[in-house]
C-alpha cells in the first residue's frame, strides 16, 4: 500500500468512526472514541484533519457529496426547469426510505445542535453546505421556463427554497409528521414553489 493509499485508508476510518460518534454524542463527541474506533491515534485526527471541526467539517461534505451526485444522475440535462423540479423532488423522496435514514437524520439533528453551541463551527457548516449546493444552483441554471431562461441568481432562490421545503419533509416522513407525503406529493409542492412569479421571475441581481 502506498503512503497515499493508506492516508486515504486512514482518512476513511476516522470519517466512519465520527460518523457514529457524532451522531449519538453531538458536541460531546470524544476524539479518543473516534480514534480508537477507527483503530487510530488522535494524532492521527489532528494530522489529516486539523482540529475536531475540521473533522465535523470533512464528515458533513463527505455525507453531502454523494447526495448531490446522485442528484445530478437524478435530474437529467434537457427537461425544463419544472420537469427538472418535479425529478429532483421524486429523487429526495425515495430518499426518505433509504435503510439509514434514521441515522442520517440522527445526523442532522446533532448537526444543528453542535452549530448552536459553536458559532465558528456553525459558520463552517453553513459554508460547506453552501459549496455543496452549488451543484444544484447549477443543475437548475440555464433550464427554461415560461418561455425564458433560469438565471443563475434565480436557481440560487430556488434552491434555497427547495432546500427548506424538502429538509422540512424528509424530517418528517421517518417520524411519521408527514403523512400521505409520497412522491406524487414532494412533486407537486415543488412544482407549486418553482411556478411561484415572486420567486422565479424576480432576479436577486436587478435593481
Amino acid at each position: 500500500m502506498t503512503r497515499a493509499e493508506a492516508k486515504e485508508r486512514n482518512r476513511r476510518a476516522l470519517l466512519d468512526a465520527a460518523f457514529q460518534v457524532v451522531s449519538r454524542d453531538g458536541y460531546r463527541a470524544k476524539l479518543d472514541e473516534v480514534a480508537e474506533r477507527a483503530d487510530l491515534t488522535t494524532g492521527a485526527i489532528y494530522s489529516l484533519f486539523g482540529s475536531k471541526n475540521g473533522l465535523v467539517v470533512a464528515l458533513i461534505a463527505d455525507y453531502l457529496r454523494p447526495h448531490y451526485e446522485e442528484i445530478e444522475h437524478a435530474v437529467p440535462t434537457g427537461l425544463d426547469l419544472l420537469e427538472a423540479v418535479d425529478a429532483f423532488a421524486r429523487y429526495y423522496r425515495r430518499s426518505c426510505d433509504a435503510p439509514d435514514v434514521l441515522s442520517r437524520l440522527s445526523l442532522e439533528i446533532t448537526l444543528l445542535d453542535m452549530a448552536l453551541h459553536d458559532p465558528e463551527l456553525g459558520s463552517q457548516l453553513a459554508a460547506s453546505i453552501r459549496s455543496q449546493e452549488n451543484h444544484l444552483i447549477a443543475l437548475f441554471t440555464g433550464r427554461s421556463h415560461n418561455g425564458s431562461v433560469v438565471t443563475t441568481q434565480q436557481a440560487q432562490r430556488l434552491t434555497t427554497a427547495l432546500r427548506a421545503l424538502f429538509v422540512g419533509l424528509s424530517q418528517g416522513v421517518p417520524l411519521g409528521l408527514a403523512p400521505g407525503a409520497d412522491e406524487q406529493y414532494f412533486a407537486d409542492t415543488a412544482r407549486a414553489l418553482a411556478s411561484g412569479m415572486s420567486l422565479i421571475n424576480h432576479d436577486a441581481g436587478s435593481s
